[in-house]
């Protein structure tokens, strides 16, 4: 049991079995750190491009609520495909990078023609956070413990609940009161969950150095960076949600 715990990861493209079905066959090249390190960069590169042409169609774009709304339900096909075809990573991880660029762009044109300069905040944000993060676990200042684990994973499952119900309820016209308002209540809580998402990226590092040390086959390094992607995806979008709700409340 504890054996199984240590490899959980509140992500969920990265659970307990990810590696522990994937090993290397004799004469295999094996997953290395610099290498998932790499193939993240390349993903986040595309993901930025991806979100640069649609910024730079600007809001005036008739297409804009189209590409987001189709982009989102491609890329959540393409997750889901994923997760469950590890060996098809290398193709599927770039097409999950330029989907949710799409869908990053798009929601970041309507933030930012709504309160400008909220984009630039958010992104800023973000590469802040995974930096400042990485630091602390290369360090040791964080640590994954068993502990840490079994909060952060069962306070990601309880966030991802609380938006099911909420996506849910507004099918049928019922707002979940207080989390998306801009009062104290809504801003902790959006305060509290891109804490939570950033607690996450410690996860996903650990997670990925256990592949490494376990001798994962190479396209794992393809599948760490999409589970590196998720989480970052979540996060930005986290920050920007944080970054609304506080510029509301100055209007």
């Amino acid at each position: 049991m504890a054996g199984a715990m240590s490899f959980r990861s509140g992500n969920p493209a990265l659970t307990a079995r990810t590696f522990t079905n994937e090993r290397v066959l004799r004469g295999v090249e094996s997953m290395t750190l610099s290498g998932t390190v790499n193939k993240t960069a390349m993903a986040l590169a595309m993901l930025m491009v991806a979100a640069g042409y649609v910024w730079t169609r600007g809001p005036e774009n008739p297409s804009l609520g189209l590409w987001v709304l189709v982009s989102s339900v491609a890329g959540l096909i393409v997750a889901v495909v994923t997760t469950f075809k590890h060996a098809w990573a290398p193709v599927t991880t770039p097409l999950y990078a330029v989907l949710e660029g799409v869908v990053l762009g798009g929601v970041s044109v309507l933030a930012n023609a709504a309160y400008p300069g909220i984009v630039v905040q958010a992104v800023f944000l973000t590469f802040g956070t995974l930096g400042a993060l990485l630091v602390a676990y290369r360090s040791g200042l964080i640590q994954a413990t068993q502990n840490f684990r079994l909060g952060v994973v069962a306070a990601t499952g309880g966030i991802f609940l609380v938006y099911l119900v909420s996506f849910v309820l507004g099918l049928f016209g019922v707002s979940v009161p207080l989390i998306h308002s801009n009062g104290i209540v809504g801003i902790l809580f959006s305060l509290g969950v891109v804490v939570l998402a950033a607690l996450n990226l410690v996860l996903d590092f650990d997670f990925i150095e256990r592949g490494v040390a376990g001798g994962a086959p190479k396209h794992m390094e393809w599948y760490g960076s999409f589970g590196l992607l998720v989480t970052l995806v979540w996060l930005y979008l986290e920050i920007l949600r944080l970054l609304s709700k506080l510029q509301s409340r100055n209007r």
